[in-house]
């Protein structure tokens, strides 16, 4: 068996290892807002949850053969639309702070929307790939693309988690096009979605007042936009180089999720711009290289299959980042490799392995 691509490997190491040092610092708030009573065990967690089950998924993954996720593609996206909806089955999926997203087994609380991710790439690439001189044909190309999305939307807007369908939606028209779609088509979806998110944003008013607080920060600071108001002080009090690690003030008791949606506001303002932008670098060399390993790998399958993984990971990360610097309204979604979350960082691990996995088959 070939030998992994190195340097993508090295690339998600710097990520991985970033992530884990990033996150410390911003946890070390917790010593101050509940006495360290919490700091413990949220640390263990992410270590013991997400990261080393995670790196031994993607050293597992990357030994797959590329053939048993295309003879199987149907069932993984059954089985990763069945574990989604059991966030809506009494006594398995549970609410965390108004939201539907999360399921409990054996103790162990994961958001199977993660799982879904996986599910719809994997699939999508299969039916693309299967239909590939055709799918510049409504009936082959935009429709399955539509149905995927219909049953994707339903479950993840019902939690809900509007950031997390455009992640979807930003995945599947890529894959679409790069797969032999039609341009106008990808146009019309385009502006079905838009429609649709508008009408959704006139009917929740958490998503309205997110609109109303990217174009007017400053309107409410103590209120609504208080949560973008100090994120844009952090990370403009950072500066060219940042306060140093573990020297965020808006961490302690400003910032809100200073582990979670609010972690970059705290890389900002520790590390400055200096900092932010060689995070942002990583992502875009994470991007970069696995197009290449895309563009060079052994059938059209493996190729989508990379291509969407990589524009899931890399667009999610980048609404996230966005989002703190209020370049797009506030977003939920998290900060893989970087933010707090076990199961986003054991199935972003996973989708690197099955990355990992067809760069050992790339043509030289």
């Amino acid at each position: 068996m070939k030998k992994v691509d190195k340097l993508f490997l090295i690339i998600v190491g710097l990520l991985v290892a970033a992530g884990l040092l990033i996150f410390l610092s911003a946890s070390m708030g917790l010593l101050v807002r509940e006495n360290g009573a919490n700091f413990g065990s949220i640390a263990l967690k992410q270590i013991l949850v997400g990261l080393l089950p995670g790196l031994f998924l993607l050293w597992g993954i990357s030994k797959v053969p590329i053939v048993f996720w295309r003879r199987n593609a149907f069932y993984i996206f059954i089985f990763s639309v069945v574990a989604t909806a059991l966030v809506f089955v009494p006594g398995i999926g549970f609410e965390h702070g108004g939201a539907r997203r999360w399921i409990s087994i054996f103790g162990q609380s994961f958001q199977p929307s993660e799982l879904l991710k996986i599910g719809f790439v994997i699939y999508f690439a299969a039916w693309l790939s299967g239909f590939r001189v055709r799918a510049s044909e409504f009936k082959y190309g935009l429709l399955p693309l539509i149905i995927l999305l219909i049953i994707v939307g339903v479950l993840i807007l019902k939690q809900p988690d509007t950031d997390t369908f455009l992640v979807f939606f930003i995945t599947g028209l890529v894959m679409y096009l790069v797969g032999g779609g039609k341009w106008k088509h990808a146009a019309l979806l385009f502006l079905i979605v838009v429609l649709s998110v508008a009408a959704l944003v006139s009917t929740r008013p958490y998503l309205k007042e997110r609109f109303q607080t990217f174009l007017n920060p400053n309107a409410d600071p103590t209120g609504a936009s208080y949560q973008i108001h100090q994120s844009l002080i952090a990370i403009g009090s950072g500066g060219l180089t940042g306060r140093g690690f573990g020297q965020s003030i808006r961490k302690f008791n400003y910032l809100p999720q200073p582990m979670d949606d609010s972690i970059f506001a705290v890389v900002g303002e520790e590390f400055g711009f200096i900092g932010a932008a060689l995070l942002i670098l990583l992502f875009t060399t994470f991007a970069w290289r696995g197009l290449w390993i895309a563009n060079r790998s052994p059938d059209s399958f493996a190729g989508l299959m990379t291509i969407g993984i990589v524009v899931m990971i890399v667009s999610q990360s980048f609404i996230n980042m966005s989002a703190m610097l209020n370049i797009i309204p506030l977003s939920g979604t998290a900060l893989l490799f970087i933010s707090q979350g076990g199961s986003a960082l054991l199935f972003a691990l996973a989708e690197v392995g099955i990355i990992l996995g067809v760069s050992r088959h790339i043509r030289k």
